[in-house]
């Protein structure tokens, strides 16, 4: 199996699988050391993972090479199951965590396939080197960045094997309008991730952008919202997933109580549920586009479903499965795919993402559509 899908499953796969075993670990207490995977939420479960194409034994403590782990999920046809060695499980471990390993840099692509930076770390490599939001990305190393799924081209700013360590290097390519192209070569180092900001803009609303549901995302969006304000945007492109738990606790902080979604687990239907009291007065419009992935689309869905925001920007990724991770013998986790999730609605996201209910054009400032939608929607009296 070749290195780039590889890689970019590892990548995707990050958006689900910790969130969904979260919510039922904590109630069977399957949580321990935070450097090892969740194990399985029941101790009497049937040893077997069921794929989206096959049946697969499950492999926890088995003595899997690399090969045959790659071997095991090329033959189920699991899309999105990955594998990792021990030292690249406790880094995107530790992404979750609030840290990762980069340049700080953010990409995501509108429909016409430009691959546009969406977001760049304050004081990060990317910053430093006078990259802003808006430039276009065209080339990692000597490939095209257009030519790349969103997925890899993240692989490879963070970096393959090998690549992976503080001080590595990468080169790309940028653009900023019709300008130069300048050539860039930049050193990755450990950033945190800061996957919440909050923008008051001068006509009472309030814009959060959210990166990734890494730990204490729903609290650090609790928090933003505390300052006055007469609507809210929610600007989940460039998304790339996270914690089901903290999407689940964003969509709650804006329903109150009823369903956010679902997702199967071994042919086993389990629901996710807002608590009652949150606010749904207040206008809501949900921004995203092509690299909003996986549990970032879970709250899109839940929100969209509900009738409780107007989503507005380009079709989202379409990630919509779940996956569980098993560690092997030396160390290494193998995750397979166990099941799909779903909206309120009952539907999947998966291979073909979630349509805005406002869609931007290709040429469009979908940030200034967000607003002109906000405002059709009135103001919290």
């Amino acid at each position: 199996m070749s290195e780039t899908p590889r890689r970019a499953r590892q990548v995707a796969t990050l958006s689900l699988v910790f969130g969904v075993v979260l919510l039922a670990g904590a109630a069977t207490g399957a949580w321990g050391d935070p450097n090892e995977p969740p194990r399985r939420p029941s101790a009497d479960t049937a040893p077997v993972l069921r794929t989206g194409v096959g049946v697969a034994t499950d492999p926890a403590g088995s003595a899997l090479s690399e090969q045959q782990a790659e071997h095991l999920l090329g033959a189920n046809g699991d899309r999105w199951g990955a594998y990792y060695s021990a030292q690249e499980y406790a880094e995107f471990s530790q992404g979750l965590d609030g840290r990762y390993l980069g340049v700080g840099l953010s990409v995501g692509r509108g429909e016409d396939g430009v691959t546009e930076v969406s977001r760049v770390a304050p004081a990060g490599p990317a910053a430093t080197a006078g990259i802003v939001p808006g430039d276009r990305l065209l080339r990692i190393g000597e490939d095209q960045a257009d030519h790349l799924p969103v997925t890899e081209v993240v692989a490879r700013l963070r970096g393959r094997d090998g690549e992976r360590r503080v001080g590595s290097e990468v080169t790309l390519a940028v653009q900023r309008g019709d300008g130069e192209v300048r050539e860039l070569r930049l050193r990755r180092v450990l950033l945190d991730s800061q996957q919440v900001t909050a923008e008051h803009l001068e006509t009472g609303v309030l814009r959060i952008a959210v990166r990734a549901f890494t730990s204490g995302v729903a609290e650090q969006v609790r928090a933003a919202l505390r300052a006055p304000h007469t609507g809210v945007v929610l600007d989940l492109r460039g998304n790339s997933g996270g914690l089901v738990e903290e999407a689940a606790g964003t969509a709650g902080i804006f329903l109150d109580g009823g369903p956010i979604g679902s997702y199967q687990e071994r042919g086993e239907n389990r629901e996710l549920t807002a608590p009652p009291g949150g606010d749904q007065r207040t206008p809501l419009v949900v921004l995203v586009d092509g690299g909003t992935m996986s549990a970032a689309e879970l709250l899109t869905g839940a929100l969209q479903d509900r009738s409780r925001a107007v989503v507005v920007g380009s079709r989202t990724f379409g990630k919509g499965t779940v996956q569980q991770p098993s560690r092997l013998a030396d160390g290494a986790v193998l995750e397979l795919t166990v099941g799909r999730y779903y909206t309120p609605a009952g539907r999947s996201p998966d291979g073909t993402g979630l349509a805005p209910d406002v869609q931007a054009g290709a040429t469009e400032d979908a940030g200034a559509l967000a607003l002109r939608v906000l405002a059709g929607l009135g103001t919290r009296a």
